[in-house]
């Protein structure tokens, strides 16, 4: 639709310098692209294990591929990789039936071997996934990951030697299989020796570092190792042959096929990854997909050139020929290049813009926020004074004016909350925590020995750049200056230093949001395990554990749900983190995008969309009717 001059009211001068740098950043020599969208921050790896993040997953779904992938608009799981399944009446086997068509972008076939290949790298200690936790439904997955600290005497064992120091940093040693025998722990050093009887004798092995091991001998009687953990076969997934894979799981999980599509579980190429190592392997140049784009280019500040793939077993369904996604983190600039042409989706437009934007009458045809499984939050870092401290998190709890911070700086709907879990879970009842109440919260702030600020030390907010992240900060810290009396810095860091800051706990608060993984109050919940990989905060609870743990065996739906409500009850309670808001869908989509739906979880997969320049009316994202 044409441009309504009042949306240009207040940044016009702005929009055409923008748009002139823009032509200048983003390389005018190229061939445009069937197809261009602004992507965000600059993605921080393309590799499925250790990302984590929405751009990187817009770009690995798009050049990797699952067992299942999801259906657009519904988003319930439909064959890929696999093209058929079975799964046993106890729903704990789950029997893979691989397509004979699937292929990597080497040529070669995809196969079974592969998924074990790949789900062992993912469970495996050095990969450091933070997402591994999303295999431990498989049966002894999460005793794999947990490498020595997941064994115990009698268990079967896998013991990694060591590699030369100038080995790829990809490769596995040399593993010996037995059984444990005992544990041992070195008084002076803390350190721990593990007896492993291999081959009818027992033999001791203390884990270290390649270099370690290559430069130094061990004490006598002992051998070096990598690591020690349990014997990867004891895990529930098996090659039955190559294209047919078994999967055996510690518990019934509804949504067991939903997480065989979600990213983190794909396959990647082991001849790729270990012959380039880490992260080389993941340079466009030697990389190896299989899914229906590969990569064509990086620019760093500038674009990934996404091109449809030529061995995609679908391929001849796949719409679009060359894809752009723009490495842009301004919301004015992503804007400018939406409304001069330049982009044809962009995820998020300036707040003070979009306000406008929903005014305009008519409604425009290409903006229709819808909500979904969305929550930002803070987290507290518990570990360090005064937030170790309840009475000190329910006082920042209760100053927040949530309201003020999605009227003023929010601007599509979104809803002030109260809760981690969204609404919309059929079934389930959220947990709230309490309401704004500033005069409880500077009581409990005196209690605690702050009277009226006093003594309280400067924290600061950490959150990642970005122009709403900044302003919320900057109101918050406001809030909390005028309804407490304590004095709050902020502290921004670009997208892979601030998940850094976060997985070290190098922080007081932190902004943090989280959009389900699947439809099921589980995957917001099952976060704050103790010592979970998301469970950036420092925060245990025995009681949270076992709920989470007894809703993991709960057969009946109903009573896991109650069980899940019990552990929610419990963080509300405890308040390691502070519920913000719920999200709403801000994206524009251009009047000829097609395949493009407003869905629960606000993912859109490229294979998907397509062009269609004569569509006179509605497109599906579109067809569902705008929130209010």
């Amino acid at each position: 639709m044409p441009v309504n001059p009042r949306t240009l009211i207040g940044w016009s001068m702005l929009g055409v310098l923008l748009a002139s740098i823009a032509w200048a950043t983003l390389g005018t020599s190229l061939p445009p692209a069937d197809f261009t969208f602004i992507n965000g921050t600059e993605i921080k790896s393309v590799d499925p294990a250790i990302v984590n993040g929405s751009p990187e997953q817009r770009i690995v779904t798009a050049i990797f591929e699952g067992l299942t992938r999801w259906h657009p608009e519904t988003l319930e799981p439909i064959p890929a990789l696999a093209e058929s399944w079975e799964i046993s009446e106890d729903q704990l086997t789950y029997t893979f039936h691989m397509r004979e068509a699937a292929r990597w972008s080497d040529g070669s076939p995809v196969t079974a071997h592969d998924i074990l290949y790949s789900m062992r790298r993912f469970l495996g200690p050095r990969t450091v996934a933070e997402y591994a936790y999303q295999a431990w439904y498989l049966k002894n997955a999460r005793r794999y990951s947990l490498g020595g600290r997941g064994i115990a005497p009698g268990d079967k064992v896998e013991v990694e030697l060591n590699l030369p120091v100038d080995a790829i940093n990809t490769l596995r040693g040399e593993l010996l299989h037995g059984k444990l025998v005992s544990i041992e722990e070195i008084a002076d050093t803390g350190e721990r020796e593990f007896v492993v009887e291999v081959d009818g004798s027992e033999q001791r092995f203390r884990p270290t570092d390649d270099q370690d091991a290559a430069s130094n001998d061990p004490p006598t009687g002992i051998g070096w190792c990598r690591q020690v953990l349990l014997d990867f076969r004891e895990v529930g997934i098996e090659v039955i042959d190559p294209l047919t894979l078994r999967m055996t799981l510690e518990a019934p999980t509804p949504f067991f096929l939903k997480l065989t599509g979600y990213y983190p579980l794909f396959p990647v190429n082991q001849k790729c990854v270990e012959t380039y190592g880490s992260p080389l392997w993941t340079k466009p140049e030697n990389l190896v997909t299989n899914g229906p784009f590969g990569i064509e280019f990086r620019r760093i500040r500038d674009r990934i050139r996404l091109v449809r793939s030529e061995t995609y077993w679908n391929r001849d369904e796949v719409k679009l020929g060359v894809v752009d996604a723009l490495a842009v983190d301004s919301y004015t600039t992503g804007l400018n290049l939406f409304l001069t042409g330049m982009a044809d989706w962009i995820v998020t437009p300036p707040p003070a813009a979009l306000r406008i934007l929903l005014k305009e009458d008519p409604p425009r045809n290409d903006l229709n926020p819808t909500p979904f499984l969305g929550v930002y939050y803070y987290m507290l870092n518990t570990n360090r004074k005064p937030l170790d401290d309840l009475r000190v998190r329910k006082a920042l709890s209760l100053a927040l004016d949530r309201e003020e911070i999605t009227t003023k700086i929010m601007s599509a709907g979104e809803t002030p909350c109260l809760s981690l879990v969204p609404p919309g879970i059929e079934g389930y009842e959220t947990q709230e925590s309490f309401e704004e109440n500033p005069a409880e919260a500077r009581r409990l702030l005196a209690e605690a020995g702050f009277p009226e600020g006093k003594g309280f030390p400067r924290l600061d907010i950490l959150y990642n750049t970005s122009e709403a992240h900044q302003a919320i900060a900057e109101l918050i810290r406001k809030q909390w200056q005028r309804e407490l009396g304590i004095s709050i810095k902020t502290r921004n860091e670009e997208w892979a230093s601030y998940l850094s800051s976060q997985r070290q706990m190098q922080y007081n608060v932190s902004r943090r949001a989280w959009i389900g993984d699947y439809t099921d109050p589980n995957t917001f919940l099952d976060m704050f395990v103790t010592e979970g990989e998301q469970n950036n905060t420092g925060w245990s609870s025995e009681e949270y554990d076992r709920l989470i743990r007894e809703a993991g065996h709960e057969f009946d739906p109903d009573k896991r749900f109650r069980l899940l409500e019990k552990a929610e009850r419990i963080l509300m309670d405890e308040l390691p983190i502070l519920p913000i808001y719920f999200y709403v869908s801000k994206n524009m989509v251009k009047p000829y995008v097609r395949g493009f739906y407003n869905n629960i979880q606000d993912v859109h997969p490229l294979w998907a969309i397509w062009i269609d320049r004569e569509n006179d009316g509605p497109n599906e994202f579109m067809k569902v009717k705008a929130r209010p």
